[in-house]
């Protein structure tokens, strides 16, 4: 089959802006040195580039996990340009695509059955997407954004004044005008847009499947450090209208902790999250899933079968039991807090669901002990 035609103003973008960073920068760092003003105002650029499309074109546009005051998304938007990743419309557009249609190599814009190449860059060196380029109407909300629509216009004229204007007038500012090119300039942009792509393709490629095996999409604590919490993507792909990608405290998420930290200046607001309830579930049931492949394949396998079934059926019995008074707790304490009155609010402090609540709760954190006792002999 014939391939598409090349896109030569890609492909000469991306090849010459990575020799320069591979060959001009080291050379000018042995040559010459970049003074440490040089090196935190790059880090600085590079995180402003990489949150810009994390926590905008990411988590607030294509999937809409919160909201965000227009100031915020004026950052977001020139910080966008900055990274040279086109216009958040078409950013956003393209990403819904890849969701709904993940691993179809036919209409996901960068699957990754196609390979490492062609899901990290390939993808972007040929008119793969010719037929369908400017067909935006998956993004109607986005286009009734004027902050997002007004970026769209003017994005080539944001993306040359920012990626040519900054490091510029840094430069001229320090004195060191080739130096600040280097650096802010292209070093900045290459490792902006190949920590970024690593997601379409190392994310798809290189980690575990804690949540689900439907796709292609892995958590990878690694990757999280160089896209700014974007590595737990196994998540991300099963719970998308999720603000969060790493859901434990330990897990290195800044972009979560950008929006959580904004929600209390009242710059973000509305931020969704996944109910409890759905996340354990999906663990638990992956857990069953591998569980079972590996007993199978032991002779007399179905004694063990039945009893993993039993102890799962436990587990899930335990959980939901815990999770249904949960909400009917919340339920009741938003009637109390809505009423405010005496009565409602001091029965509510007296309700004995609160006791059965934390017993529920102990008698499924028992068995999920107990739950993975027994699968870990099968890990």
């Amino acid at each position: 089959m014939k391939k598409p035609p090349i896109i030569w103003t890609n492909v000469l973008l991306f090849s010459s802006t990575f020799l320069i960073a591979a060959v001009a920068v080291p050379a000018y760092a042995v040559l010459v040195g970049f003074s440490w003003f040089e090196i935190i105002a790059t880090i600085l650029c590079l995180g402003y580039c990489g949150m810009s499309i994390t926590a905008g074109y990411h988590r607030l546009w294509a999937h809409k996990t919160y909201d965000a005051h227009p100031l915020l998304q004026w950052i977001f938007a020139i910080g966008g340009a900055f990274a040279l990743q086109n216009s958040a419309l078409h950013w956003s557009s393209d990403h819904r695509v890849h969701h709904k249609f993940v691993d179809q190599n036919d209409k996901d814009p960068y699957s990754a059955k196609r390979g490492f190449w062609f899901s990290h860059i390939g993808w972007m060196l040929r008119e793969y997407q010719q037929q369908q380029y400017h067909d935006y109407s998956n993004a109607r909300d986005l286009q009734n954004n004027p902050i997002v629509m007004w970026q769209h216009r003017h994005y080539l004229l944001l993306a040359i004044l920012t990626n040519i204007g900054i490091p510029l007038a840094l430069g001229v500012i320090t004195d060191s005008i080739l130096g600040c090119l280097l650096s802010i300039g292209v070093l900045r942009l290459v490792l902006s847009h190949h920590f970024t792509f690593f997601i379409n393709s190392l994310a798809h490629i290189w980690g575990s499947q804690p949540y689900t095996d439907g796709n292609t999409a892995r958590d990878n604590g690694f990757l999280a450090f160089l896209t700014y919490g974007e590595g737990y993507h196994n998540f991300h792909h099963i719970f998308e209208f999720d603000y969060r990608n790493g859901i434990r405290w330990w897990q290195f998420d800044p972009t979560k902790w950008l929006i959580k930290s904004c929600s209390l200046v009242g710059l973000t607001k509305n931020l969704k999250v996944c109910p409890e309830d759905k996340i354990v579930k999906a663990l638990a049931a992956m857990q069953l899933k591998r569980a079972k492949a590996k007993v199978s394949l032991l002779p007399d396998a179905e004694p063990l079968l039945q009893k993993l079934e039993q102890e799962y059926n436990l587990l899930q019995e335990r959980m939901q039991a815990y999770f249904d008074l949960q909400k009917q707790l919340l339920t009741a304490k938003k009637a109390a807090l809505a009423q405010k009155t005496e009565q409602m609010l001091q029965s509510y402090n007296e309700f004995d669901l609160r006791k059965h609540a934390e017993e529920l709760k102990q008698n499924w954190q028992q068995q999920q002990r107990q739950w993975q006792l027994f699968i870990a002999q099968y890990a």
